[in-house]
């Protein structure tokens, strides 16, 4: 997921009741209470379980109304104003706490994911291959977007996008297909082929590889 304000997830809260941070978790589908949305995609919660109101929680709850529950303290993003959130157990919402090391490089990858498909409208006028092999090699970024960037490779003519294609694993067998189409047409054009020992580029009519010394069939 992507938040729509991702400097939520750089806020510190504190807990009134235990003194110890809170912890950034992604908020439930539906309000327990009132089948009302949050209004925030993120909410910070109190998981502390030696804290007084969780520990205390599961006592009253079961004094006052015959569950078996307790409260965790929870803020939203931007407010300190603190609400109590009902428990049925120890583990509710550990699981949705937001790793955000890793959510900041989504959010980075994403962002260059976008700058890249902007860049595209300009990448053959300038280019600019980069655009190109960064949506290409992106398994995480949209298929039509690759599949677009894929149409701009042989058109760019740079030899500079066999290495890093060569050493990339795709998921999807037509963009794979497609780059091995393209690839020995470049090398065509360029008078160039490949080692078939060692992968080096080198050029058409070389008959012993520079790089690894082999042997090599004249075109």
């Amino acid at each position: 997921m992507l938040y729509s304000d991702p400097t939520y997830l750089e806020e510190v809260h504190i807990c009134p009741y235990c003194k110890q941070k809170m912890s950034c978790c992604e908020a439930p589908p539906m309000h327990i209470g009132d089948g009302l949305g949050w209004g925030s995609e993120i909410l910070f919660i109190c998981l502390n379980d030696t804290c007084s109101l969780y520990v205390e929680g599961w006592k009253n709850i079961e004094e006052k109304y015959n569950h078996h529950a307790s409260y965790r303290h929870m803020e939203l993003p931007g407010s300190k104003e603190g609400n109590l959130m009902m428990v049925m157990s120890k583990d509710a919402f550990t699981g949705s706490v937001i790793d955000l090391e890793a959510r900041k490089k989504q959010d980075e990858r994403y962002r260059k994911e976008q700058q890249a498909i902007k860049d595209l409208v300009t990448c053959i006028e300038k280019k600019n291959l980069e655009p190109v092999l960064f949506l290409l090699l992106d398994e995480a970024a949209n298929l039509s977007d690759r599949k677009k960037a894929l149409s701009y490779l042989l058109e760019l003519n740079d030899l500079s996008c066999i290495d890093p294609i060569r050493n990339h694993t795709f998921r999807h067998s037509e963009l794979e297909m497609g780059c091995n189409q393209i690839i020995p047409i470049l090398l065509k054009a360029h008078y160039k082929k490949e080692c078939p020992h060692c992968s080096e580029i080198v050029k058409a009519q070389a008959k012993k590889c520079p790089h690894c010394k082999e042997t090599l069939e004249t075109t």
